[in-house]
């Protein structure tokens, strides 16, 4: 049989991934197998273990080819952001809501990782670069804060940290609960006023 070529195996690895999202979607993370994945890509399970160790190596491609929606964007304008650093985060927020909304693909990745996922023993690693994404993004909101204080925009005592963790709390939770029940609210709308009562509880200036 002759050698793929680069872009066969990238274009099965696709397939593969495409098929792995479908089924992870339908069945949930822990009840899906390599085979059900295999099927669905119409592969075989020779097809998916040339590309992948097991299934947490595949969950864990599927989540590398998207960027989810949870303020990727906080270091991509660093002169925005120093001059004005509520405002530059107003505006990741609303990226990484507008993202969740209307990017299908993302949508469904990031339904996949809030709501379908179990993390057992054979996604431990994943679950460890889960909580590593978190670390660092609740790292950049302390930075903006801590910045948006060094401009009197937000109050002088506030504790940055605390108030970054219960940020990304409040960010990740509204995007979670939306994808639940997506007609139960506007997410675009209803997160950017939740952003600005949590902010103007910080001592910020609603926009």
């Amino acid at each position: 049989m002759a050698r793929k070529t680069k872009e066969d195996a990238l274009i099965t690895r696709d397939l593969i991934l495409d098929a792995a999202e479908r089924v992870f979607l339908r069945r949930g993370v822990a009840r899906s197998a390599l085979q059900e994945i295999a099927e669905e890509a119409h592969l075989t399970r020779g097809a998916i273990y040339w590309h992948f160790q097991n299934k947490a190596d595949v969950f864990d491609a599927m989540l590398q080819r998207v960027k989810l929606p949870m303020l990727t964007r906080l270091n991509s304008q660093p002169e925005a952001e120093s001059d004005n650093p509520l405002q530059h985060l107003r505006q990741n927020v609303a990226a990484a809501f507008n993202e969740t909304v209307h990017n299908l693909q993302v949508r469904r990745v990031f339904e996949i990782a809030s709501h379908r996922v179990e993390y057992g023993d054979d996604l431990q690693a994943v679950r460890e670069r889960h909580i590593t994404h978190r670390t660092e993004r609740v790292v950049d909101l302390a930075r903006v804060l801590a910045m948006a204080q060094a401009k009197g925009q937000v109050r002088p005592q506030l504790e940055t940290h605390a108030a970054a963790v219960g940020l990304y709390a409040l960010l990740d939770g509204l995007m979670s609960n939306w994808l639940l029940q997506p007609e139960a609210f506007d997410l675009e709308v209803v997160g950017a006023q939740a952003l600005d009562a949590y902010l103007v509880g910080l001592g910020g200036v609603p926009q």
